[in-house]
């Protein structure tokens, strides 16, 4: 117990070190030295340094889900590993399990922003049809944004 705490009165309280502007809480991001700065050999290069991109979004084979939507998903107000909850989803490579429906994947479109079009066959309570959904990942991908005949539901990570 006594370790326990020793840390916690070592290590205060995100919340406070955020009331305290100008308080440095990563040293080593204000010790680097300045990488724009003129090169320490004295030769300045011609050429602009290249913009850094972010990767591309992982790429599914054809006719899959792309592998960063793939997982559990739940209502933002929901508990996740609820069966019962009305917006449960589980995205799988090749199929959208929903709570009442499941869809097989027939066809993916991914566009160049990560966005996806899947085209489903769903069947769910006696019934059977098909629709295209279209899929966007958070940036952070701890969401999932879920459009349905013009109707967008957002989902947390499970």
């Amino acid at each position: 117990m006594l370790p326990l705490l020793l840390v916690t009165a070592c290590n205060p309280a995100p919340d406070k070190q955020n009331d305290q502007p100008g308080v440095v809480t990563n040293i080593l991001d204000q010790t680097l030295p300045n990488m724009e700065a003129a090169p320490a050999n004295g030769i300045t290069p011609v050429e602009a340094t290249p913009a850094v991109k972010a990767p591309p979004p992982a790429a599914a084979p054809d006719g899959l889900i792309p592998t960063a939507m793939q997982g559990r998903w739940a209502g933002a107000a929901e508990r996740c590993g609820d069966k019962t909850a009305a917006l449960e989803l589980t995205v799988m490579p090749d199929q959208l399990l929903f709570h009442e429906s499941v869809g097989t994947v027939k066809q993916v479109t991914q566009d160049a922003d990560g966005r996806a079009a899947v085209e489903a066959a769903f069947t769910g309570e006696g019934q059977s049809w098909t629709r295209t959904l279209a899929l966007t990942l958070s940036k952070d991908g701890k969401a999932l944004t879920v459009v349905n005949d013009g109707t967008a539901v957002t989902r947390k990570r499970c």
